[in-house]
């Protein structure tokens, strides 16, 4: 552990974790039981995108945004801050920054979304297609390898370093250089397998890289609190900094899955399964990924074009009603894939593809629930998909995002999975944060964090009567999808 968990203060000791997204900033304080002592939120000026394909933020704003929300955070805890011993930052998947000597940004972030690069990414992918193929990766348009690549043609001799929102953030409170976490570092083009840079897809493009950070498994220390970031932020002084991960496994962590064959499904906009193998998954369609755990396991997810979004033409207001009119009724008349945007990406790969109804529904409560029954299918698949490929799916289910606060769809859900989905209350990047941070310091490894300071909340069991209904459902949906060549038997 470090020298800052062992530091005694008159309060017990906590962690914060630091969630740097698109919009806005969320610090939050937690103890070693999970118990929430103060948060705070910074707003951050929307990126600037364009028709042509780029996504851009000033970077700038990140540090007084981040000291603005810990200022307020300390400030709310008993001991003013001191009994703050460590912190971790995470942040967008993919978001580079370009760096001079001094490293201050050269220029704006180039954003998660920004697609200026794709040529150069359809070259990476080619050129590292072996090393790519073995972990199950694909170089897609928007991935930050080409990012860095059009920084060093852009900035050329004055480029210093590429770096990630975290090592940022991580200067200013160390007041040094940071290494980034092989979390952030994945779509840079790092082979966290290997535990090294793709030397041969930079040496492709004549990168240079030293450009590159180093790179350290995150929940490692990567510095302590400096005299200057103590005084604007009220951490106190040799606090430890911690890596973190990336929003997406940070959310994931939060969750409690943190142990090989537990896995969650976040409903969001889109649906996200993500969960722990001890081995690395390889999945030829590309529909599959896999991060690397702290611990050394793998993180494999994909994620859906289906999701919460099929609600986008209902009112927020009209929810509930629909909702408790779904639950009366019970299983839907017909079948419905409630995809709203062209292709699905998981868990299967088809450009084509198109949502889609068998029958007609009987009201506006019947296509509500077909609506909810449809993800729920597709979530089906997806854990069907994880064990054909070898990987073993443990215990209920858990569960986030904002579907998962719709106790109907839960119920559905864990029917057509038959197997108990666990609804868990603080499953935010910031909230993941704060358990890297408690990793070494407050707790021994991630599971001890995990276990110690995750509180799972509802435990949704199917329902047995509507079992049936739902079964032959879903076999018409998986039918339709093979009759369209969406979805094969393999």
């Amino acid at each position: 552990m470090s020298s800052a968990s062992r530091r005694t203060t008159p309060h017990p000791p906590a962690v914060i974790g630091i969630d740097v997204a698109t919009a806005s900033v969320r610090t939050v304080c937690v103890d070693g039981r999970g118990n929430v002592l103060a948060e705070a939120r910074g707003e951050l000026p929307p990126p600037v995108r364009t028709a042509a394909g780029t996504s851009e933020q000033d970077a700038r704003t990140w540090w007084p945004a981040v000291r603005s929300a810990l200022r307020r955070t300390t400030a709310a805890l008993p001991g003013g801050g001191r009994e703050v011993i460590a912190v971790a930052v995470s942040a967008t998947s993919g978001t580079i920054v370009p760096t001079g000597s001094d490293g201050v940004p050269l220029g704006p972030a180039l954003m998660y979304d920004d697609r200026r690069a794709a040529d150069v990414n359809a070259e990476a992918q080619r050129v590292g297609s072996a090393r790519w193929d073995a972990l199950g990766l694909s170089v897609g348009p928007t991935a930050a390898l080409g990012r860095a690549v059009l920084c060093l043609r852009t900035y050329g001799s004055g480029l210093r370093r590429v770096l990630h929102t975290p090592e940022i953030v991580g200067r200013e409170l160390t007041g040094h250089p940071v290494a980034t976490d092989w979390s952030h570092a994945l779509k840079s083009g790092y082979d966290a397998r290997a535990a090294e840079w793709a030397l041969e897809v930079f040496a492709a493009f004549d990168f240079p890289l030293e450009l590159l950070p180093t790179v350290r498994a995150p929940a490692t220390e990567a510095g302590v609190v400096g005299p200057d970031a103590a005084e604007a932020t009220g951490l106190p002084e040799g606090c430890s900094v911690r890596l973190g991960m990336t929003d997406g496994c940070a959310g994931q962590i939060a969750t409690g899955a943190v142990e090989p064959g537990r896995f969650v499904g976040v409903l969001g906009t889109t649906y996200v399964l993500k969960g722990v193998s001890a081995e690395l998954v390889r999945d030829a369609t590309g529909a599959f990924y896999s991060h690397r755990h702290p611990d050394g396991w793998w993180l494999p997810g994909g994620a859906s074009n289906t999701g919460g979004e099929c609600l986008a033409d209902v009112a927020p207001a009209r929810l509930p009603a629909l909702d408790a009119a779904a639950a009366a009724r019970g299983p839907a008349s017909y079948v419905r894939y409630p995809l709203r945007r062209d292709g699905e990406r998981f868990p299967f790969v088809a450009g084509e593809a198109r949502g889609f109804e068998l029958g007609r529904p009987r009201d506006e409560a019947d296509a509500h629930r077909a609506a909810l029954e449809g993800v729920a299918f597709v979530e089906r698949l997806a854990l069907d998909r994880v064990e054909r490929l070898g990987v073993p799916v443990l215990g209920p289910l858990h569960t986030a995002g904002g579907g998962s606060r719709s106790t109907v769809w839960t119920r559905i859900r864990a029917t057509v999975l038959d197997r108990p989905v666990r609804v868990v209350e603080r499953a935010e990047t910031a909230f993941g944060a704060a358990l890297l941070a408690a990793t070494g310091t407050l707790h021994e490894d991630l599971a001890a964090s995990a276990a110690a300071m995750v509180r799972g909340g509802a435990l949704v069991e199917p329902v047995l009567e509507e079992r049936p209904a739902l079964e032959d459902a879903h076999g018409r949906f998986v039918v339709a999808l093979r009759e369209r060549g969406w979805l094969d038997d393999d």
